[in-house]
């Protein structure tokens, strides 16, 4: 009776010890990436009319090409960091009969890039008298409340000394 209860407890404790191990918070877990990497200026540049090796150069080969669709070409593209959710992006292109391009669809559309969208369009020439009316105006920022965090970190930044980066005396190259 005493070698089955102490047998009982071990198997318990070390049952518990394996699944503790399966989840422990301190684990790191890699970041798993799968597919076609597409962005938005690879998508940018195709065109209707471009033929298929003209869309594989740019978009690199597809990941899925379908026997019973075989004008179509799919690009899958998943992202699912260490421990958190899944992310997934699709672009289907679509040929016609004379391995043209036509059509696109998914999660990808022609138009302006993210870096576009941030920066502005870069026309190659810059517009030195560009009209008051079509620059934005920069919002007024709000000052921090008394006592917030954002007044804290303020006051670190206000703070802070500069240090000067001491700078390493030349090498000696003569002979000797």
């Amino acid at each position: 009776m005493q070698n089955t209860k102490l047998l009982l407890t071990s198997f318990t404790f070390v049952g518990l010890l394996a699944l503790a191990g399966c989840s422990f918070p301190g684990v790191y877990k890699i970041d798993i990436q799968q597919g076609n990497v597409v962005t938005q200026d690879m998508i940018d540049q195709l065109r209707p009319g471009m033929t298929r090796p003209q869309v594989r150069f740019i978009m690199g080969n597809p990941l899925l090409t379908d026997t019973f669709h075989a004008d179509r070409w799919d690009y899958l593209y998943s992202l699912q960091p260490g421990g958190g959710e899944r992310q997934q992006e699709r672009v289907s292109v679509i040929f016609n009969s004379n391995d043209q391009l036509v059509s696109l669809s998914g999660d990808f559309m022609p138009g302006v890039s993210r870096d576009e969208a941030i920066l502005g369009k870069d026309s190659g020439t810059t517009n030195v008298t560009a009209p008051a009316e079509n620059a934005e105006k920069p919002k007024p920022e709000k000052p921090a409340k008394p006592g917030s965090l954002l007044d804290q970190i303020q006051k670190d930044v206000d703070g802070v000394e500069t240090v000067p980066v001491p700078t390493p005396e030349p090498l000696d190259t003569s002979p000797q």
